[in-house]
């Protein structure tokens, strides 16, 4: 099979594709023949070592995030059946290869059936942020629902889309923070309110938007002001990290434990396989009811997997797909 590999961590540039054994199953594994393939910004992170988790060794094939059709099953994956069409968000890390590859085997317990009649490359795209945006609201917060208001920093982007998404299915009022230009996006996609973080009265708008203070308040990208969140957050609120920059944030100590407020930090990466499962089944349900959806950036053949992970490293905009067969 051809597969996206490396033989060492380091730069994109380390990326090859060539031709690797097809993997067989063991009892508890499906082999899946896969369609298409997302690149994160975790899997740059893997790949270049930035990220340390346990390889399977070398050459060690690139990504997570797969939508395929089963081939051929364990003796003990009796859940599944070859033909069908299958997800999963769990490869290429804690020890497992990747999913850039034309086929991959996939774990039982980490692999979801797909709704029917879901695009590929479409699918393949929602998942890793939407699991994301879910864990954060309904693991680690402990769920959302009316009356309460959500603060979502970096909304237009693909987790923020989907913070926004499930948050306001759930009921809770949503306030996207946003460029000006990306306020019908955020619209779209569940903000009852957008404010531009650039603006100089941000604090105006947002005591104007949240008069009794957020309930939530979720940040996915990496600018966030810890001062000013617990401000704005109401008693007993939380603050949500998905992301973050190498340099220090100052947390004002008093008010923050005087106000009872939460300060939650996860990776998705460290997520046990029930609370994905979990996740993949609430995902897959809005999925198929057409409720997410996430900006598609580039959509690549498998030869141009190291352009992809360069796209990536760079923030281009949108999702980059890529498609083992073309």
């Amino acid at each position: 099979m051809r597969a996206a590999y490396v033989d060492r961590l380091g730069p994109a540039e380390n990326i090859r594709v060539g031709e690797l054994v097809v993997p067989a199953p063991a009892p508890d594994e499906v082999l899946v023949r896969v369609e298409a393939v997302a690149v994160n910004p975790v899997d740059t992170y893997i790949r270049s070592g930035r990220y340390r988790t346990p390889l399977p060794g070398f050459p060690f094939v690139v990504g997570r995030d797969l939508v395929g059709v089963v081939e051929t099953c364990g003796a003990a994956a009796e859940a599944f059946v070859p033909g069908q069409r299958v997800w999963t968000n769990g490869l290429g890390y804690a020890g497992r290869q990747g999913a850039a590859a034309e086929y991959a085997v996939v774990p039982v317990d980490r692999l979801y059936p797909l709704p029917d009649g879901l695009d590929p490359v479409r699918s393949v795209a929602v998942f890793h942020p939407a699991v994301t945006a879910y864990l954060g609201l309904f693991r680690h917060v402990g769920g959302v629902g009316p009356g309460d208001t959500v603060v979502v920093g970096g909304a237009a982007g693909n987790v923020g889309s989907c913070v926004s998404r499930l948050a306001a299915f759930a009921g809770a009022r949503v306030i996207a923070l946003a460029r000006t230009e990306d306020a019908t996006w955020c619209r779209n996609h569940g903000a009852a309110a957008v404010v531009d973080f650039r603006v100089e009265d941000l604090r105006d708008r947002l005591a104007a938007e949240a008069p009794g203070g957020a309930t939530v308040w979720f940040d996915t990208s990496g600018r966030i002001d810890l001062e000013f969140a617990v401000e704005v957050l109401a008693d007993r609120g939380a603050v949500v990290l998905v992301a973050g920059r190498p340099e220090p944030a100052a947390l004002p100590i008093s008010p923050f434990y005087l106000k009872s407020l939460r300060l939650l930090g996860f990776v998705i990466t460290t997520a046990p396989a029930a609370e994905l499962a979990d996740a993949a089944r609430v995902v897959s349900a809005h999925l198929a009811a057409g409720r997410l959806d996430v900006r598609i950036g580039e959509v690549l053949p498998l030869d141009q997997a190291a352009h992809a992970h360069q796209l990536v490293e760079h923030r281009v905009r949108g999702r980059v797909i890529l498609v083992p067969r073309t």
